[in-house]
């Protein structure tokens, strides 16, 4: 492995003017949060971000996104309705006041469980989605559809976060499900900005979206609340400004107050701290890599497309960027071919590992690029006197015919001519 320390730092002074590499840390007193810039895949703030935890209702984003699954493939539609059994009709805490009388669209109780936080709705859902009918059985197809789309510190034991040992999930991956949700299904995430759904009129003092940072001018849209007293003060959060997206995450605050105040402030911090900056357009060579038996010794290392960074913009520290691959790099080489990687690190930030291509084709050298190349192997391992070593002469091939070797005087009278 090749580290090429090369000192990248001129080049992104000069790409980046006036940025500099660190930000204020963001002290939170949440027991966890995360915080995401989704535009560029920059993890901003990680506080006990993998230890499992209790998420109260912000677990039934898992429950939302497996419906948002079975619409989209065609085992549920939105104007469908489904029966409230008793199971369902039982839960208390939040809720959309259903009894066994009911029979509910999909998409009304959708708006249930972001809108209300319907822990009747959500069993609802579960129960119709469940392999074997029950709220139980679709908590176990929950986990595993978790760890399969990589929440790994996620264990479900019911459909929408009531206390329940066991019951956990990280807040980064709550995180990792609010972008997938975000990304997957677009068409269903603008419900998740509604600040009021009546349903039928029953209780109209439980019409209000609990999200508390919804409507503050910061541009957030999403995503769920959750409370219990084991979990705490919670926010599932993602807001919008210009073309950036962050998504946060805050778990174990000790009032709703709390809870309000963090999302505005965490949200705030990510956008007026960090900006982003171009490093360069596709094509833009930002070193050479060695190259081994090619037609020629080197080949550009190059941006495979426009490249932008999130970076602080308060510090007075440099960028630390290093080209860092695996070489020489042997012929051939296509171009467009990843050979390496720009490894850009930035006080109080995760560094950010960039791919980086061959500028151009290098075909396979010769038989006198091989002679070559194999003449500096042998002086760097034996050293000057490596010069002295016999000619390097290919071996004619099994069978072939060889010219007879000049005489003795034929070569004196070359010489002498």
């Amino acid at each position: 492995m090749i580290k090429a320390t090369l000192r990248l730092l001129t080049l992104l002074a000069l790409l980046l003017p006036g940025l500099a590499a660190s930000a204020q840390t963001f002290e939170t007193p949440a027991r966890a949060a995360w915080v995401f810039d989704q535009t560029t895949g920059t993890v901003l703030l990680s506080k006990n971000a993998d230890t499992p935890l209790p998420p109260a209702s912000m677990s039934k984003l898992m429950t939302l996104y497996m419906t948002f699954e079975a619409i989209a493939d065609g085992r549920l539609s939105a104007d469908q309705e489904l029966p409230v059994s008793q199971h369902a009709a039982s839960y208390g805490g939040s809720s959309m006041f259903l009894d066994t009388t009911d029979r509910v669209r999909v998409e009304d109780l959708l708006r249930g469980v972001i809108v209300l936080s319907g822990n009747d709705a959500s069993a609802v859902l579960a129960e119709a989605l469940s392999p074997d009918g029950t709220e139980a059985g679709f908590a176990e197809f929950m986990t595993e559809r978790a760890h399969q789309m990589g929440m790994t510190n996620s264990h479900f034991e019911n459909s929408n976060g009531w206390p329940a040992a066991g019951h956990v999930m990280s807040a980064h991956d709550l995180g990792v499900l609010a972008d997938h949700i975000i990304t997957d299904y677009p068409t269903f995430y603008p419900i998740f900005a509604e600040q009021e759904f009546p349903f039928d009129g029953r209780v109209p003092s439980n019409s209000q979206n609990r999200n508390p940072i919804l409507g503050l001018g910061i541009g957030a849209d999403g995503l769920k609340t959750g409370h219990t007293t084991d979990a705490g003060y919670g926010l599932v959060g993602s807001a919008k400004q210009g073309d950036r997206r962050i998504i946060f995450v805050l778990m174990g605050l000790d009032s709703t107050a709390a809870r309000r105040e963090e999302g505005e402030r965490i949200v705030n911090w990510a956008f007026r701290q960090f900006a982003e900056r171009e490093i360069g357009e596709a094509g833009t060579r930002i070193a050479e890599a060695e190259v081994w038996m090619g037609q020629q010794d080197t080949v550009g290392l190059a941006l495979p497309e426009d490249t932008v960074l999130l970076l602080p913009v308060m510090s007075q520290e440099d960028l630390d960027a290093e080209v860092v691959y695996s070489g020489p790099v042997e012929a051939p080489i296509a171009a467009g071919d990843t050979l390496a990687e720009l490894v850009v690190s930035r006080d109080g930030l995760p560094e950010t590992r960039l791919p980086l291509v061959a500028e151009t084709d290098v075909a396979r050298g010769g038989f006198m690029p091989r002679v070559r190349v194999a003449a500096h192997v042998l002086i760097d391992r034996f050293g000057p006197e490596g010069a002295s070593l016999p000619q390097l002469v290919p071996a004619a091939p099994e069978g072939a015919v060889q010219d007879d070797p000049a005489p003795e005087d034929a070569a004196t009278d070359a010489e002498d001519a």
